[in-house]
């Protein structure tokens, strides 16, 4: 229901509903709602990390994995509302909340694990690049209920081979100079 309408706009009692259980087992498992947002986020983290697995399960070289990335990313994310940390993010401008805390500290993993991958590449400038490949991420997610999917995942892919490409041509040609 988060994912749908929104953190602000579902109350406690529209998930008791939905869910056809009693507050009380809801309130056994979550002692408030900040606690139910922020197991929410962490599954929806946890996602990630799956989609991170199966990029390095299809293809070994990091070149590859990070544009497998987009390329899975550009398939799951059509028809959704985008990304569930960001949207929540806006929703808790307050530093201090912890759905904040917990998207801050997933967005700084994910900039690290593609940091981590594109420092396994020739890439001269690996943080740059991993940069690149996360703003095109970024852009599936916020495009998800624009554009055709298809059409978004397929520019994005591309997007991200020339990327990579570019970023990693530049140590070839300083190598070949030599």
């Amino acid at each position: 229901m988060f994912d749908r309408y929104g953190v602000h706009a579902v109350g406690m009692q529209r998930i008791i509903d939905a869910a056809g259980c009693g507050k009380n087992l809801l309130y056994r498992e979550f002692d408030s709602k900040d606690e139910l947002v922020v197991a929410y986020l962490q599954r929806a983290a946890r996602s990630w990390d799956i989609t991170l697995e199966a990029a390095r399960a299809t293809v070994t070289a990091p070149q590859e994995q990070l544009v497998e990335l987009v390329r899975i990313v550009g398939v799951n994310v059509p028809g959704t509302r985008g990304c569930p940390l960001r949207n929540t993010y806006a929703e808790f401008p307050d530093r201090d909340h912890p759905a904040h805390q917990v998207a801050l500290e997933h967005f700084s993993a994910v900039r690290e694990q593609l940091c981590e991958l594109a420092r396994q590449t020739s890439a001269p400038a690996p943080e740059r690049l991993a940069d690149r490949i996360l703003l095109i991420i970024n852009g599936l997610y916020i495009n998800a209920s624009g554009v055709s999917g298809e059409e978004s995942a397929a520019i994005a892919v591309q997007l991200a081979q020339d990327v990579v490409r570019n970023e990693t041509a530049a140590t070839v040609s300083r190598s070949g100079a030599s």
